[in-house]
């Protein structure tokens, strides 16, 4: 039979061998738990940070992801202010008889523009231009007169536009520039329409390229207005003498957006 040395010699080598024993006899039953409960938390700390931190950097691409479209909005409009200067000259040998002449024709152009039943301040004098020149050693005189026409009856205008050579059986000399323009200031009436027009188009375009390219659009990243451009309805007329502006008119805008992709 082993004596008492022997086996406490035993008893000692087997706790040695085994460390999770020897670890549970050396730690108080008290302190296990807590140490768990930490490991625990550290854990789902490191999950919900690996998490946080993928998701940050699939965010970040999808931030990079835009695409880049225009939108066009276009709309017909009626001008709502016409404008004829009309220019006209007479030359003489003297200056007298020649500034007689352009008195004589300023009060035909009245007399045309008052017989269509436009009012008498609708027409105005805007400049007038003394020239001389030497003709074989004569010196005649150039008066050049200015008038203008500004009226918001465009039905009127435009009938004084189609009777314009009347002024020329009276004896007015219309010069070269002598032409009526068109204008429309209701601009800044329908630019809020029309960009919201111009923007629908732009998504329009970007969920068709979304669609091809298998993904979806997200929200605007960037947004760049272009200038509105008001042109002839049917191409370009600009007045000139015996050429005569439109009042029918084109407003064109081009928006640039960035759209975010999804």
């Amino acid at each position: 039979m082993p004596d008492s040395d022997t086996a406490a010699n035993a008893h000692d080598s087997d706790g040695a061998a085994d460390p999770q024993t020897f670890l549970a006899r050396m730690t108080p039953a008290g302190w296990q738990r807590p140490a768990l409960a930490v490991a625990g938390v550290l854990a789902l700390g490191m999950v919900a940070g690996g998490y946080l931190l993928g998701d940050g950097l699939r965010r970040s691409r999808e931030a990079d992801r835009a695409v880049t479209v225009r939108g066009v909005a276009e709309r017909e409009v009626i001008a709502d202010l016409a404008t004829w200067t009309i220019a006209y000259s007479a030359t003489a040998a003297d200056m007298t008889s020649a500034q007689a002449s352009v008195d004589a024709n300023s009060q035909d152009i009245k007399a045309f523009f008052g017989g269509l039943g436009f009012p008498a301040e609708a027409i105005q004098p805007t400049g007038v231009n003394v020239n001389t020149m030497n003709d074989n050693g004569v010196t005649r005189f150039t008066v050049r007169q200015r008038m203008a026409l500004r009226t918001t009856d465009i039905k009127r205008a435009q009938d004084a536009v189609r009777r314009q050579f009347d002024l020329v059986r009276r004896g007015v000399m219309l010069e070269e520039g002598s032409g009526m323009a068109y204008t429309f200031t209701g601009l800044d009436k329908i630019k809020p329409e029309m960009v919201a027009e111009a923007t629908k188009d732009a998504r329009r375009s970007a969920e068709r390229f979304a669609q091809d390219s298998g993904t979806g659009v997200g929200g605007i990243k960037n947004a760049t207005q272009g200038y509105f451009e008001v042109t002839a309805r049917d191409g370009d007329s600009g007045g000139g003498w015996g050429v005569s502006d439109t009042p029918f008119k084109k407003v064109r805008v081009v928006t640039t957006i960035d759209f975010y992709l999804r």
